[in-house]
């Protein structure tokens, strides 16, 4: 009898992802696939002609930067998080929820300022519908983001997010994050497409 020797290696990692960080980057997908949608019909409708072009609300760019400047906050909670330093998370958190309101309430105030533009959601000119449009969406899902966010602060509150337990404070900052991108997309393309 032969003695033969089986070698067994090291089993192959599988790629795997917590179930639901699966369904937030579905989530996520179908988010980009509706702005793409949009946008691409923005573009579609603006070659038709019967376009009213107009300058952006001059909040818009301070938007760009209280978004951004949130998702820095965010990402700053989530290394916090990461050191075991729980009351800079929740101060963090705070901090990025109010900049968040701040953004919602800029978003209002931009849509004064196209009012006053006379630029209507309805109206003879399908350039200020979109812009309504794209603003009123990403206001809704910054609502949603806003809502993780603060079941997220209340875990912090109850000590539940820490180094041992970063999946709900990881999941929130990437939200958040494609959040803040997709509205310096939308920002830069109405821009250079208006």
């Amino acid at each position: 009898m032969v003695n033969q020797q089986v070698h067994i290696g090291e089993p192959k990692a599988t790629l795997s992802m917590h179930p639901k960080k699966f369904a937030l980057w579905l989530f996520i997908v179908s988010i980009v696939m509706l702005f793409a949608a949009l946008t691409s019909a923005f573009i579609v409708k603006q070659a038709d002609g019967n376009w009213l072009s107009f300058k952006l609300p001059g909040i818009f760019l301070l938007n760009t930067i209280v978004i951004a400047m949130s998702s820095l906050t965010m990402h700053l909670a989530y290394s916090a998080a990461k050191k075991d330093l729980l009351q800079r998370v929740k101060w963090m958190l705070l901090i990025t929820v109010s900049l968040g309101i701040l953004f919602l309430i800029g978003q209002y105030i931009s849509w004064s300022e196209l009012i006053n533009e006379n630029v209507y959601f309805v109206s003879n000119y399908a350039s200020g519908s979109f812009i309504y449009i794209f603003t009123g969406l990403h206001g809704l899902h910054l609502i949603s983001g806003l809502i993780f966010l603060l079941i997220t602060f209340i875990s912090s509150l109850r000590l539940k997010i820490h180094a041992k337990n970063l999946l709900q404070i990881e999941m929130c900052m990437t939200y958040w994050h494609f959040l803040g991108g997709l509205w310096v997309y939308l920002y830069v393309f109405l821009l250079f497409n208006l």
